[in-house]
């Protein structure tokens, strides 16, 4: 790779944190590429993008953003906003529009088991309480990580990192990233979590190079050759 070569920052979704990048990093770096793992906050939509736009602009030299999950819309936002990032990657994400949330996204595709899997808390947010979800211990190897051993996903689950309701219901308020950028999107076939058809639908939205990954929500985690491949693409497209 040149000197030139983007920098790849992965970004996390829900019910996750940057160590679900550690495999692909491996890989990325194994191919002269530099990786950064992005702690999201999970707090809202314009939020979490401004936050990774703000990480992304004191990197030295061009950016490729990949987002997994709700990660999709914060890079969505972030990359509007950091005039180094040079292309998108989704990875069992959400695709949005302006005026678009994640959870409206997908209102008119088949249910998933997400939906009935969620436990709600309360957390302050400086003006009383506030809605947080993580996903029922019990439901968790199911609609996360179907495809992983046990023993990951009962330490996953115990770990997880709640996201805020109104990031998930928050409309995009910029103009998307995907509108100006090259854009690749891993559809994760086996997905309980986001449901596959409504990946296909926003890679195609996004007029994303695609591929179909046959693994669960935690494509990174179970099948990171694939994973880090189609960021190679887009870095070397790009580089």
């Amino acid at each position: 790779m040149s000197d030139n070569t983007p920098t790849a920052i992965l970004v996390h979704g829900a019910f996750a944190d940057g160590s679900s990048w550690s495999h692909v990093i491996d890989r990325l770096r194994a191919e002269g590429v530099d990786a950064i793992a992005v702690s999201n906050p999970l707090r809202g939509l314009a939020h979490d993008g401004d936050y990774v736009a703000a990480v992304v602009g004191q990197v030295d030299g061009p950016v490729v953003l990949v987002g997994h999950s709700y990660g999709g819309p914060v890079i969505t936002h972030a990359g509007a906003k950091a005039p180094n990032v040079k292309a998108l990657v989704y990875v069992a994400s959400f695709g949005i529009d302006t005026g678009e949330s994640a959870l409206g996204s997908v209102e008119s595709f088949p249910p998933v088991e997400l939906g009935t899997s969620l436990a709600p808390q309360q957390f302050p947010d400086g003006e009383g309480t506030d809605t947080e979800f993580t996903i029922r211990r019990d439901a968790f190897p199911s609609v996360f990580a179907a495809d992983l051993p046990a023993e990951f996903t009962a330490t996953a689950a115990a770990t997880q990192r709640p996201i805020a309701a109104r990031a998930l219901a928050e409309p995009l308020a910029v103009e998307p990233a995907w509108k100006t950028l090259p854009s690749w999107f891993a559809v994760a076939t086996e997905d309980n979590a986001i449901h596959p058809d409504s990946q296909r639908a926003a890679a195609k939205r996004l007029g994303a190079t695609t591929v179909e990954v046959r693994g669960s929500h935690a494509i990174a985690v179970s099948r990171p050759d694939e994973v880090a491949a189609l960021v190679l693409a887009a870095v070397r497209a790009v580089a």
